[in-house]
């Protein structure tokens, strides 16, 4: 037996015992049945030409391994930032079991959300049941002080009216009449888990400025000194959110952040279990109507939540994600600007350090080619990041990007000369990505973990700096935003690069000749 008491295998070693080995190759003799091994590896050959690749861009009705996710996804992320806040999805159970599964697995921390349990009566009659006792229960079960609602396929297909049906469920006594429910459709179908967070933070910004659904009277704005700060959806808000929230204790500021999930997904082991931890109170969000200023990290994210903004009263200034240090340059920048304040002396000493740290190692970095994917914003400060260290992003690829987004980045890359050549792709897969790394290859891949199947497929080495990343551990506890989070990101391409230098040297008398101790 591979499996005993004295014999106690990993899953890794496991599979490769004879009686495993043995059972595998009987299911595929006996009942899988393909092609002849050497037709198949024919075709696998011929999906790395650029005959394929022609062929694969012209496909128009199948999308392969996008690089998102769905709206709900977005939307469970911004009611876990704000305070004793629940997420209740109107759909399956079986949507909101990926939804908790995919943050849990990248956080590593439990992430709660209910659902209305829709099954298939009301796929035919509506889900108002649902959410009448789905609302209740949610209630008296979890003690919530809000509970925003979002939506999944099932719900928007059969045409759900949430606002009808939170009204209808107060009636009902689901929950007390003046108990917060803000609420947003999230069609999964359509746009990407940015677009659900887009929605879902319109909707609970609408709730409490514009009247609670007609049921209570609009806020005024009164004008204040404080400035608003939206961070977007964003994989690595631990670390990001306390750099961030570091900076403006520096500069002294009255802030308010709106959606702050930074704690909830990195609460301690001290015995005691926080269903709610942190996030913004309801008292901040109805504040920062007053502010004379928001300042957007992610403007791809909040494109809804901006516009609205703006109509309200404040100046809007929307950054992309502020890695390197053009990046944090401008953020810092139109801070000081709002504010009146100047740049601390601290920060202005932290981009010198940046400075010379890229100084120190642009001989490894510079012309090095990088293909890379992932939400927009983050590819737009990537690319920033890359030119400023002389290194050459040649395929940015976004599947939620479009046309806009791509000439954004497009003038990124014609503004420097490490630039040229490069190409930007919008609404793309990762099957495309494939078709670039065999026809235009590049040095490194900056990606999510389902990048490592392209690792392993064409050889291009992965560094995972793209939401979600479940293959390693505790990334999203370190900044990737500011001069320091640009430090952490050089570091981890460093790493990536020195890392394939000693694999590719490590064979003693044969490939060793720079296998060195100094690098």
């Amino acid at each position: 037996m591979p499996q005993s008491a004295e014999k106690i295998l990993d899953h890794e070693l496991l599979f490769r015992e004879p009686e495993y080995q043995k059972m595998l190759a009987d299911k595929k003799s006996e009942f899988e049945f393909n092609h002849a091994d050497s037709k198949i590896q024919e075709i696998v050959e011929w999906t790395k030409t650029e005959d394929y690749k022609q062929k694969n861009f012209a496909r128009e009705a199948l999308t392969v391994n996008p690089a998102k996710a769905c709206q709900p996804l977005g939307a469970v992320y911004v009611a876990n930032g704000f305070a004793k806040t629940l997420s209740f999805v109107h759909g399956s159970q079986g949507c909101v079991a990926y939804y908790r599964s995919h943050f849990s697995r990248h956080f590593k921390e439990p992430t709660s959300c209910v659902s209305s349990s829709m099954t298939e009566d009301a796929a035919v009659f509506g889900g108002l049941n649902n959410m009448i006792d789905g609302l209740a229960n949610t209630l008296n079960l979890y003690k919530p002080e809000m509970i925003a609602v979002s939506t999944t396929c099932m719900a928007e297909v059969i045409g759900d009216d949430l606002n009808a049906f939170i009204k209808t469920s107060k009636e009902k006594g689901s929950v007390p009449a003046d108990f917060d429910v803000p609420f947003a459709h999230t069609p999964a179908f359509v746009g990407s888990h940015i677009t659900g967070y887009d929605n879902a933070l319109l909707g609970i910004l609408r709730h409490f400025w514009d009247g609670k659904a007609d049921t209570a009277p609009k806020l005024e704005r009164v004008p204040d000194e404080s400035v608003n700060f939206i961070f977007g959806f964003d994989g690595f808000v631990v670390g990001n959110m306390k750099e961030m929230k570091r900076i403006l204790g520096l500069f002294g500021i009255d802030y308010n952040i709106i959606c702050d999930p930074s704690e909830v997904w990195n609460t301690p082991t001290d015995g005691e279990f926080r269903m709610y931890e942190g996030g913004t109170t309801k008292a901040t969000v109805e504040r920062a109507l007053n502010a004379k200023a928001t300042i957007i990290f992610q403007g791809y994210c909040c494109e809804k939540t901006s516009k609205f903004i703006a109509e309200h009263g404040q100046e809007v200034v929307v950054l992309h994600s502020p890695i390197g240090v053009a990046g944090t340059d401008k953020f810092l920048m139109e801070l000081s600007r709002i504010t009146g304040k100047p740049i601390p002396a601290e920060l202005e000493l932290e981009r010198g350090q940046l400075v010379d740290a890229m100084a120190d190692s642009q001989a490894h970095l510079h012309g090095k080619r990088y293909a890379m994917y992932g939400d927009p914003d983050m590819m737009l400060g990537m690319t920033e990041f890359l030119l400023e260290l002389g290194a050459e992003p040649a395929h940015i690829l976004a599947t939620n990007g479009e046309k806009e987004w791509a000439a954004k980045v497009q003038d990124v890359l014609d503004a420097s000369p490490y630039g040229a050549g490069c190409k930007v792709y919008p609404k793309r897969d990762l099957w495309h990505m494939r078709s670039l790394l065999y026809t235009e290859p590049v040095d490194f891949l900056i990606g999510n973990t389902y990048g490592k199947y392209l690792e392993r497929d064409t050889g291009t080495p992965l560094i995972r700096m793209v939401f979600p990343i479940f293959d390693r551990h505790h990334y999203h506890r370190y900044p990737i935003w500011g001069y320091e989070g640009g430090l952490r990101v050089l570091v981890m391409l460093l790493d990536e690069f020195f890392e394939s230098i000693d694999v590719n040297t490590i064979v003693p008398g044969k490939t060793d000749y720079s296998y060195d101790i100094i690098r």
